[in-house]
């Protein structure tokens, strides 16, 4: 007679299903020290047509590019985390500039800011002209969500195009840049005219993304003389595209900006109208302070 031992069929289930979550775990540990994931949507990279920039502008002072210049060398790709501070509260410091509700904050460049609100957020309304900040302010942390169409239309620089203007003259550019080539001086989040981003770190159209920007304000004498350049930090969903990196002057198309218009600290946030359906979301602003500063 052959003695047998049998594992009850309830410890079977209960030893089968504590496998299974050491493997899983095993598995996350694994992709999530590697930094990937096989949800995320990887860009693709897209070859560069040509007569996507300009060779008839001025070069860049301290660069051999012109301004727009197609050549220029594009932004590396980066796949950004899923999501980075996406809706979350702000600090108990921060003034809130749009919190889903109301555009009372802001206002048109002829009265009344006219653009959508539903659903938690704010959309470019056609012919609506951009909107600025009622207040001023120098010096400061400002985060913001914002979402390209889903439906593509365009491309280069007409497809998913906005801006983040500090007193209108400092631009940080939006523009849907997924596998959307243009000239990298107009990339979503160069300093438009002048500063590609480090990196392109897109999300696909129809998908909300994060920018975090600290601005410092240009300042100047009392005989208005420039003593200190505007400079910005940028970050696109977690991902730094300009570390205090300087601005060379005011951003306008296709010119070389300059700082001879000499204004107070304290600036305008203004978000552009550039004919395209743009969303914008929990939007708000922190003063930076002094350190040993009560």
């Amino acid at each position: 007679m052959t003695n047998s031992f049998c594992l009850p069929n309830s410890l079977l289930f209960a030893v089968a299903a504590a496998l299974l979550l050491v493997l899983t775990g095993c598995c996350t540990a694994n992709r999530t020290a590697s930094g990937s994931s096989s949800s995320q949507p990887q860009q693709a990279v897209v070859a560069v047509k040509k007569n996507i920039g300009y060779s008839d502008t001025p070069i860049i002072p301290g660069t051999q590019w012109h301004v727009h210049d197609g050549e220029r060398p594009q932004p590396r790709i980066v796949t950004p985390g899923a999501t980075f501070s996406h809706l979350a509260p702000p600090p108990s410091d921060a003034v809130v500039l749009f919190n889903g509700t109301d555009l009372s904050q802001w206002t048109g460049s002829a009265g009344e800011a006219k653009w959508k609100v539903e659903r938690g957020y704010m959309e470019v309304a056609p012919k609506s002209g951009s909107i600025r900040t009622k207040d001023k302010f120098a010096d400061f942390q400002l985060h913001l969500e914002f979402a390209t169409p889903a439906k593509v239309e365009g491309n280069s620089q007409g497809r998913g195009n906005s801006g983040i203007l500090f007193n209108s003259v400092y631009e940080v550019q939006v523009l849907d840049n997924w596998e959307n080539p243009t000239y990298p001086d107009g990339q979503c989040g160069a300093l438009y005219g002048q500063t590609p981003p480090l990196v392109n770190a897109c999300k696909p159209p129809g998908q909300w993304q994060a920018y975090d920007i600290l601005f410092e304000s240009p300042r100047w004498d009392e005989e208005k003389k420039l003593v200190k350049k505007a400079n910005v930090t940028v970050l696109q969903n977690g991902v730094v595209l300009h570390h205090k990196r300087e601005y060379l002057g005011t951003t306008p198309h296709r010119q070389n900006g300059t700082y001879n218009n000499p204004h107070p600290p304290e600036v305008y946030i203004e978000l552009q109208d550039h004919n395209n359906p743009m969303r914008f979301r929990n939007i708000w602003l922190r003063k930076l302070g002094e350190y040993d500063k009560p």
